[in-house]
């Protein structure tokens, strides 16, 4: 009967979450922008989310020039769809109209190369891929047991051998992913205008002044602050009340 009821109530919870969210839909095509934000961020308070919600809601609050909201629902839908490309177009325009223009400095050498590959694929795709793999060599590995002719015999151990190397490969890059994924930390300044300290502390001299929609990668926490890395390797403390993480 629990169970039952269970059922039912997420049941019940996912109808509503996708009426929902069509509500918003409708609200964002007849440009009533605020409504369809309020629906949406009704549906992630819900606990639901999506990459959908999360573009749908950027692009509201990109409608209404709010920038850091925009910047922020952009890179939580690009976290669930690291891949996709008009996420991505929206997100370069949402940072357009931020008043930072903080450089990146680009990884080099073979970290980069590491990186630029295993990033292609969010680490749970990885963790597929390597499935994929393991099924292809259990076929290969029954074609080379059953097999009689040499031929045959070799051709699907080079077979198992090739597929070996790819779980070995897509597992390695899902691990390395998921890793880079767990300790990366980052943030989008809310706050209009906030100081980069060089101390944790008010009344130690400003860095440099940071404004909202710039993004930062959380280093450490101290008390109610935060250090944080910049796109360009500037680091300093900010008040944790200016900044939201992404991943939270």
């Amino acid at each position: 009967m629990k169970r039952l009821l269970f059922l039912l109530l997420l049941l019940s919870q996912t109808f509503w979450a996708q009426n929902t969210f069509e509500t918003g839909n409708k609200h964002y095509e007849k440009e009533q922008y605020e409504a369809a934000i309020s629906s949406y961020e009704s549906v992630v308070n819900s606990g639901k989310q999506s990459a959908e919600l999360y573009f749908n809601l950027g692009n509201a609050y990109y409608k209404l020039h709010k920038v850091a909201p925009a910047i922020y629902n952009y890179e939580k839908a690009l976290l669930l769809k690291p891949s996709d490309s008009e996420i991505k177009t929206n997100l370069e325009f949402a940072r357009k109209m931020a008043i930072d223009d903080v450089k990146v400095i680009p990884k080099v050498g073979f970290h980069k190369l590491l990186s630029d590959f295993t990033s292609k694929y969010y680490y749970d795709t990885w963790a597929w891929i390597a499935v994929s793999f393991a099924f292809l060599f259990l076929l290969f590995f029954v074609g080379y047991y059953f097999s009689e002719k040499t031929i045959l015999k070799r051709i699907f151990f080079m077979g198992m051998f090739f597929w070996l190397l790819g779980i070995v490969l897509s597992a390695a890059s899902g691990f390395y992913e998921k890793n880079r994924n767990d300790n990366e930390r980052p943030a989008i300044i809310f706050a209009e205008s906030t100081p980069l300290k060089t101390e944790p502390k008010l009344s130690s001299p400003d860095a440099t002044l940071l404004h909202e929609g710039t993004k930062v990668y959380i280093l450490e926490s101290i008390a109610n602050w935060k250090k944080v890395e910049l796109t360009d390797e500037t680091t300093g403390w900010i008040d944790e009340a200016a900044i939201k993480e992404i991943k939270n």
